[in-house]
């Protein structure tokens, strides 16, 4: 990427990536992401242990779709800021030859895809500049980088809100539709409440894109014709937890791994 084409970064507009940011304890964030992170946790104290728990679902997901299920391709759709135990990092712990391609269409993610497009030598990580409603050109770009006759976890996670909720189950199914049998979707996201939606309300404050809460049966629709992993479909934190990650109980983000 060239230096001067990277795009300017508003430091005095609160951004959705730098807010989730501050959420899961990075430090790629301004006192604006903070100032309206703040805002959404006072309408929902819970956001700040949804998003993280977001990021500690993801890892086992991946650690799990990496190890018994063995697969080694992974298209992670609305990457977000780099963050310690990244998908491609917790792959390849486990399976050193796995390739990851990483999409997002946020130019502030661009500024930061060199931090992301690092890999085990003996595998692969890339990045795609595009819209997740393109998938399309998602799936045809990201083979350049993964053997699309093969099996592949698509990840989208808390990431879908960004769109509405039928053309959401939609556009995941166009997205299977592009992998071969043997792949998997791994998807979460926000379940509506009354709390969840008065952090929706919060959130839209910010002058930033809005994000949708879902009724579960909407995140659930999205696996139709597939194979659950167990223990199925419900909140993120009681989905196979490690030793103390499940102790805090469920929390307001619902979401499943699937199986093509």
């Amino acid at each position: 990427m060239n230096e001067k084409n990277e795009p300017e970064i508003l430091t005095g507009v609160p951004h959705s990536a730098r807010v989730w940011n501050y959420w899961i304890g990075g430090k790629d964030h301004y006192p604006v992401d903070q100032e309206l992170g703040d805002q959404v946790i006072a309408a929902y104290p819970q956001a700040r242990d949804l998003a993280r728990a977001s990021r500690a679902f993801q890892a086992r997901a991946v650690r799990h779709l990496a190890g018994e299920a063995g697969i080694t391709q992974f298209l992670d759709i609305g990457t977000g800021l780099p963050v310690q135990n990244s998908t491609h990092e917790v792959a390849q712990s486990v399976q050193p030859k796995a390739r990851i391609v990483y999409v997002d269409n946020d130019p502030l993610v661009l500024t930061h895809a060199r931090a992301l497009l690092t890999s085990a030598p003996e595998g692969m990580t890339n990045y795609v500049h595009a819209d997740i409603r393109d998938a399309e050109k998602v799936l045809q770009e990201a083979g350049q980088t993964l053997d699309m006759t093969r099996p592949v976890a698509v990840m989208v996670l808390s990431t879908l809100g960004h769109v509405e909720p039928q053309a959401g189950i939609d556009l995941m199914r166009r997205y299977m539709a592009g992998v071969v049998p043997g792949s998997y979707l791994v998807l979460c996201d926000t379940v509506a409440t009354p709390q969840t939606l008065a952090a929706q309300e919060a959130y839209a404050s910010g002058d930033t894109p809005p994000y949708l809460v879902r009724r579960p049966e909407e995140i659930l629709a999205s696996a139709d014709g597939m194979e659950l992993v167990e223990p199925g479909f419900g909140s993120i934190s009681l989905w196979r937890p490690g030793p103390g990650e499940g102790d805090a109980g469920p929390v307001d983000q619902w979401g499943f791994v699937a199986r093509k």
